[in-house]
């Protein structure tokens, strides 16, 4: 089953600006600059700006080369784009079941409050039960309340089981 389109949130959000539909859809190669843009953006959030070296190139052949790394959902409304989703698949884990790793969520501040994120997230719960993944899985810095309040009506929590380590190179 593919979403086309949801709906927007509940009026109840005083003060949010509505849309009457946002579709989700995979990315195409034309969105590559705005995706490029919006994505510089969040490192700009998140903090690693001064290390991020994706060009327009890269992210075209990575997302949509003929051996694609990545997978890319956008978000439009009438508007435009104003948001999107990079997941990864690993094919399997320990349940010999494959895991979806939301690597990228990102929602452009002029399309905020109109569900963007909740329907981008939606798709890629219906991505994950499509391969019959056993878990979707994400990083979350400490301090950004406002996506752990989408997270957890989504339905996701923090896992208390494991910590995220690292190693740079």
């Amino acid at each position: 089953m593919t979403r086309t389109g949801v709906p927007a949130p509940a009026p109840a959000l005083a003060g949010r600006r509505q849309c009457r539909m946002i579709t989700i859809r995979p990315a195409r190669p034309h969105d590559t600059p705005l995706l490029l843009a919006m994505m510089r953006e969040l490192a700009r959030f998140e903090g690693y700006l001064a290390d991020f070296r994706v060009t327009e190139s890269d992210l075209a052949k990575r997302a949509f080369g003929p051996q694609p790394q990545c997978h890319v959902l956008v978000a439009e409304t009438h508007e435009g784009v104003g948001g999107y989703a990079v997941w990864l698949l690993t094919p399997f884990t320990y349940d010999l079941r494959p895991t979806i790793t939301l690597k990228e969520l990102y929602v452009a501040p002029q399309h905020r409050g109109q569900g963007a994120a909740r329907a981008l997230l939606a798709r890629l719960r219906e991505e994950a039960l499509k391969r019959n993944a056993g878990r979707i899985q994400w990083l979350v810095l400490p301090d950004n309340e406002a996506a752990k309040r989408v997270y957890r009506t989504f339905g996701g929590g923090e896992d208390r089981d494991w910590e995220h380590w690292q190693l740079s190179l």
